[in-house]
């Protein structure tokens, strides 16, 4: 293996351990919010935004983030990103109130921006034809939503609620240590710094990044929604307890994280335009049956009365969940596909905006989902709200993409304007 491959692959897997690390300690409000909640007597909506507050600090981090990894380098900034939650996570642990899980939530929240610092830093080690996949080995970092189903309850069951944030402290301190050695430095990959903040910016006037917006805010701000919200749907919906509860949601999780380099090949081959296109609507289709609530109904027959039920069972339920996880980790993979072919020198301020526009849904979704539960009292409402977000992006796609390239046919194009 010469020197530079060896250094590829060392950035890529000293990025993906860190980001799905990350990843884990975003999601930790999902499994140890439901304790929480019955402690403290929350309802939807505050339990909608207890989940949901690392993810606004993880969004609005991922844009300036975005622009210091252009300007200084991703190794530098992602190290100082990881140390920086250590202590937020640790205090964690001694918070007794409703705001101070909010205001510890915010710091902790950062981590969440590790995913603009890791996206251009690994992108720019590798070549053109290769970083669909190189990202999408790197996205699947996310399936750190899964690990921390699978983590978080055995230490709430063997040692209560308050043990997980400090575990993940120490894990985080460890994560740092190695990255730092694993990873390397090419000051060939910074932007100038003659590159002023605003020209930077002016990725903004082009339209194209709103689209790849409005996609992620789905793929991705949709994934992170319904990773913090499964854990409770699944005790509400079904009476699991918290450790079945968190096993079943792992079935939609995980595959929308480690799933995400099978996205990357997929969108190197047949382009992040017909990728893209399809996951859309595999979206609709799971998201229109999904939304269906359990309904009692009767009908007048001839013989009297008779009532019928209709409604998912938790295995079609967790069966559709687990199809529309897959598509949503190709299409991760795919709008970051469209953003390596098209912003090849502004790669870090793209990807912090496109990843905004994600982290942002994946923070006002949860509320939104709790706001809808307190006045409807329907839990399927979520994924009406989630029906919504799609039909937009597949008639935002149909009008600016699909009526002048292929998206089923050998046309399909990657790049476009």
């Amino acid at each position: 293996m010469t020197s530079e491959r060896h250094r590829q692959v060392s950035v890529l897997a000293a990025s993906t351990i860190a980001f799905t690390v990350c990843f884990a300690i975003w999601m930790m409000f999902a499994v140890i919010g439901v304790p929480i909640r019955k402690t403290l007597g929350l309802n939807a909506t505050e339990f909608g935004l207890l989940t949901a507050t690392p993810v606004l600090t993880g969004a609005l981090s991922r844009v300036p983030l975005g622009m210091w990894t252009d300007r200084f380098g991703g190794r530098i900034v992602m190290f100082v990103l990881l140390l920086s939650t250590v202590v937020p996570l640790w205090l964690m642990s001694y918070a007794t109130r409703y705001w101070h899980f909010l205001v510890l939530g915010l710091f902790v929240g950062l981590a969440g921006g590790s995913f603009s610092v890791g996206t251009p830093y690994v992108a720019r080690w590798f070549r053109a034809e290769n970083k669909g996949f190189a990202m999408g080995i790197f996205g699947a970092g996310n399936s750190g939503a899964a690990l921390t189903k699978f983590v978080a309850p055995a230490i709430v069951v063997a040692a209560g609620w308050t043990a997980v944030p400090k575990v993940y402290a120490v894990a985080m301190l460890v994560t740092a240590v190695v990255f730092w050695f694993m990873s390397y430095s090419d000051p060939a990959h910074a932007v100038g710094h003659h590159v002023t903040w605003r020209e930077q910016l002016s990725v903004l006037r082009d339209r194209r990044v709103w689209k790849y917006c409005q996609y992620y805010s789905i793929v991705f701000g949709g994934y992170v929604a319904l990773a913090l919200w499964m854990v409770q749907y699944y005790v509400g919906e079904y009476g699991f307890d918290i450790r079945i509860a968190a096993l079943l949601a792992a079935c939609f999780s995980l595959p929308g994280g480690v799933l995400r380099a099978v996205g990357g090949w997929l969108s190197d081959r047949y382009g992040a335009h017909r990728v893209t296109w399809w996951v859309l609507w595999v979206s609709w289709i799971c998201l229109f049956i999904l939304s269906y609530p359990q309904t009692d109904f009767t009908v007048g027959t001839v013989n009297g009365p008779r009532t019928f039920h209709l409604g998912l069972d938790v295995w079609l339920f967790t069966a559709l969940m687990f199809v529309m996880s897959v598509a949503w980790a190709f299409g991760k993979a795919s709008v970051f596909k469209y953003i390596a072919d098209d912003y090849r020198e502004n790669i870090g301020v793209v990807s912090g905006v496109v990843g905004l526009a994600g982290g942002l849904g994946g923070f006002l979704l949860p509320v939104l989902f709790g706001i809808l539960l307190d006045l409807t009292g329907v839990r399927s409402s979520c994924f009406m709200l989630l029906y919504g977000v799609v039909w937009v992006s597949l008639v935002w796609m149909y009008f600016t993409e699909v009526r002048r390239f292929d998206a089923v046919g050998s046309g399909a194009r990657a790049s476009h304007t």
